[in-house]
């Protein structure tokens, strides 16, 4: 089953039995439609796994946990691993079936953990995804709330893979703004806190990823990044990224796929743990029982 919006500037589809992940967003131009995520292929809805879509939400956590396991406030939770390196990683709503409710150019798409007895995290959250289409802006608003009786860690974010090329154009320049970034081990998960960014992972100004081996999570993000696509026979077209301030850490990872993906997330790689050990600026926030973590994530498509 898949649920769609459109209007004169989008075309989405979701799919609601897989982590309400979308399917596939192109921007109108005319009588064509460009696919600005890469298109997920036709057996994906098929398996129950959210990977090869276009897009994908983490919660209640991003990237990955290491060792599937985690402290907070003195005690640790052993977590079921999900990846090959022994980590669990991106959460565990991506997979699930969510419910959804359509509005006037609206896809209100909800989960609550506690009606699924293996799920992978040890407190009961609930979350709520709205897709919009509000002229030519497409938003995604999330919320995450703690409906358990005790303090929990919590994060989320999204995880859009951007097409690297426009039919007609030269290879995607990138610019967005940060305070610094993450050094990892093989497994592209922190030893520490921030560091300096280095010169090759500079995107301050708009530059070309080429075939550098990015997979990293930048801090102190300032919510907005640009995807630049050159357009020989007509100028230029930019993709704009925003998002609100608790977004304050962005991944990007070039896919071997050749799609890009820039990831607004709440928090940095393995922040539960992290913050466990007494490293600043991690992202993750504590909420009390009743709480809600919210933010949006707009696009918009110029030129």
């Amino acid at each position: 089953m898949i649920e769609r919006l459109e209007n004169d500037f989008w075309k989405l589809e979701v799919a609601p039995n897989v982590g309400a992940s979308i399917k596939s967003l192109g921007a109108k131009q005319g009588s064509s439609l460009d696919a600005l995520m890469r298109v997920t292929p036709d057996g994906a809805l098929g398996q129950n796994s959210a990977s090869p879509f276009s897009s994908f939400t983490l919660a209640p956590f991003s990237n990955r946990i290491r060792d599937a396991k985690f402290v907070f406030e003195n005690q640790e939770y052993q977590l079921k691993a999900t990846a090959k390196d022994g980590s669990t990683q991106h959460g565990d709503v991506r997979n699930r079936p969510w419910r959804v409710t359509r509005g006037e150019n609206t896809l209100e798409c909800a989960i609550d953990s506690r009606d699924f007895a293996d799920f992978n995290f040890p407190f009961p959250m609930r979350m709520k995804v709205i897709y919009a289409l509000k002229d030519n802006i497409f938003e995604t608003q999330l919320e995450l709330e703690n409906v358990g009786s005790t303090r929990m860690p919590a994060g989320f974010g999204l995880h859009p893979y951007f097409v690297r090329q426009l039919a007609g154009s030269n290879d995607v320049q990138l610019q967005f703004g940060a305070t610094g970034m993450y050094e990892t081990d093989s497994s592209f998960i922190p030893t520490s806190g921030m560091k300096p960014i280095s010169d090759n992972f500079d995107f301050s100004k708009a530059r070309f990823v080429g075939d550098t081996p990015i997979n990293h999570v930048f801090g102190g993000w300032d919510g907005r990044a640009l995807l630049e696509y050159d357009m020989p026979d007509s100028g230029s077209k930019i993709l704009k990224l925003e998002a609100s301030e608790v977004f304050s850490h962005l991944c990007v990872f070039a896919s071997p796929d050749e799609a890009l993906a820039v990831e607004p997330i709440s928090h940095c790689t393995d922040g539960f743990n992290l913050l466990a050990r007494g490293v600043e600026n991690t992202g993750v926030k504590v909420l009390e029982p009743g709480e809600i973590l919210a933010g949006w994530v707009r696009l918009g498509l110029q030129g």
